[in-house]
């Protein structure tokens, strides 16, 4: 081996690790930046903790209540808040706040895992529409159009009525009306990266579409992903409360906030605690999911500081 071959050996491994160095300072100072740009919007902040409080609330709630869900007490019917209930009883006795607390992983589970499902779906659907185009956009589109035309609430009542009321029936109707948003804005977002120099390059270079897709194309499109996922949940909450309100989702019995807002409202004069506590739950978490994934929009953005 000559001399210049043995430079060039010695070399390429120093060249990959400066390389390699770079990039990661790169991106940790693209994380430190957005830590700092994202900080500044207090409200973001303060829905990111409560976003963060909820979903623990989610894990571990059901443990740390002070009473079992479906502990009755005929002493204290219609009891108001006190110290012994902080959120004071309902028409059996139970306490409420040991039923929110039974319920958050219920409630916030349908909602965020329905809206996985549907990110996932509506992923893979724009990816390809926007790549490939043709029948298969067109397709895709004008399926997500006619899905668009209903409004979310009434598709997913539409959906359960044909299949049926029950938990997993609610999950399957918020994940179909969550897809054609996901696959819309995906669709776009790849007609945007596809077009990038980076993209032609490993097309150059003969990498397979599917390499082309979710290692080139797809990381150029989380920004726009993330964003849409965090505003997707709070509709979700919504639509799973709203269904089970209306009688299509969990049992009466269960302690999922909807369907104890659907027991209470016969209450709603005298015992108005039973509708405005859990309504109230519910209003701050779809409140902070909506204010994080506000915030994350504006953080994610360039052109605001």
């Amino acid at each position: 081996m000559s001399n210049t071959q043995n430079e060039q050996v010695n070399t390429n491994p120093s060249f990959e690790e400066n390389y390699i160095d770079e990039n990661v300072s790169v991106q940790t100072n693209k994380t430190k930046e957005f830590i700092k740009k994202f900080m500044k919007r207090k409200t973001a902040v303060v829905a990111f903790a409560i976003m963060c409080f909820l979903l623990l609330i989610a894990v571990v709630g059901p443990s740390i209540a002070p009473y079992p869900a479906e502990a009755y007490d005929y002493d204290n019917i219609l009891a108001g808040p006190s110290a012994r209930h902080w959120f004071g009883t309902d028409q059996f006795g139970r306490d409420i706040f040991s039923r929110i607390l039974a319920g958050a992983p219920l409630t916030l589970g349908v909602s965020l895992s329905s809206v996985i499902v549907g990110a996932a779906l509506g992923t893979v659907l724009g990816l390809l529409a926007g790549y490939y185009g043709g029948w298969l956009e067109m397709l895709v589109m004008r399926g997500a159009d006619v899905l668009f035309s209903f409004p979310d609430i009434l598709l997913a009542i539409a959906i359960v009525a044909l299949l049926g009321p029950g938990i997993i029936n609610v999950f399957i109707a918020v994940a179909v009306f969550t897809v054609p948003s996901f696959a819309r804005i995906m669709r776009s977002a790849t007609l945007t990266v596809k077009n990038s120099l980076y993209v032609e390059v490993a097309r150059s270079l003969g990498c397979k579409d599917g390499r082309i897709l979710f290692v080139h194309i797809f990381p150029g499109t989380l920004q726009s992903l993330i964003v849409n996922f965090t505003m997707r949940i709070g509709s979700a909450i919504m639509a799973a409360s709203s269904l089970s309100f209306l009688g299509f989702g969990a049992n009466v019995t269960d302690p999922e906030w909807g369907a104890m807002l659907s027991q209470s409202r016969s209450y709603l004069n005298t015992a108005p605690h039973m509708v405005y506590l859990p309504g109230l739950v519910i209003f701050i978490t779809v409140l902070a999911f909506n204010l994080f994934g506000d915030g994350l929009r504006d953080t994610l953005d360039p052109k605001i500081k």
